[in-house]
């Protein structure tokens, strides 16, 4: 699975500590996610989301191999 949240990140100007607090998980899983290690729950998808102000397809989008 692909993502924008690199992206969605900078535009905002917040690191991926401040994302991670914003949404209650670690900057571990916040790097995870951003290099494509870690597919995120729905719960935090939609978390994600909504502090991009974005729906889950602009942020998340289905790899060839998905």
């Amino acid at each position: 699975m692909k993502n924008n949240i690199r992206v969605e990140r900078a535009i905002l100007r917040i690191t991926q500590q401040q994302l991670a607090e914003q949404i209650g998980v670690t900057r571990q899983t916040i790097n995870a996610i951003e290099a494509g290690k870690y597919v995120p729950s729905t719960v935090l998808a939609l978390k994600m989301a909504a502090v991009f102000g974005k729906s889950v397809n602009d942020v998340f989008m289905l790899d060839e191999n998905d």
